[in-house]
């Protein structure tokens, strides 16, 4: 059975798509981009900030299905710009410190609403 999680400490959605589903213990989350979920708006800073804001917001929709940071199995980050990958790393690093999960990371052409970095996420239970 397919379940749809909305967690309030995380962005709303902003098209037809659900911040995550769960469906056979497997847990699959949108792109989350660094919307600070309490003002609607892209937070101020470079790469580190906007990466932080990102995971915090995978944080909490990870926090309101049950799962957590060790929970998940594969990201994919998206990045404007590649030469922003190392200092995205080093934030994505402090959240996956022991066994890390599985990751792609690529350099596209934009991202919505003009932001730096973009990650989905797949959890496991």
């Amino acid at each position: 059975m397919k379940n749809i999680i909305s967690s309030t400490d995380a962005p709303k959605a902003i098209g037809p798509y659900s911040q995550a589903v769960e469906v056979n213990g497997l847990l699959f989350i949108s792109g989350q981009i660094p919307i600070d979920p309490a003002t609607g708006k892209i937070i101020e800073g470079g790469i580190s900030e906007q990466t932080e804001q990102v995971m915090k917001n995978i944080g909490a929709i990870l926090k309101e299905a049950g799962y957590e940071y060790t929970d998940v199995v594969k990201s994919t980050c998206l990045l404007s710009d590649m030469d922003n990958f190392v200092a995205m790393n080093a934030v994505y690093g402090k959240y996956y410190s022991v066994n890390p999960p599985a990751r792609a990371a690529y350099s596209v052409v934009r991202l919505p609403m003009g932001v730096l970095v973009e990650i989905e996420t797949i959890a496991a239970k």
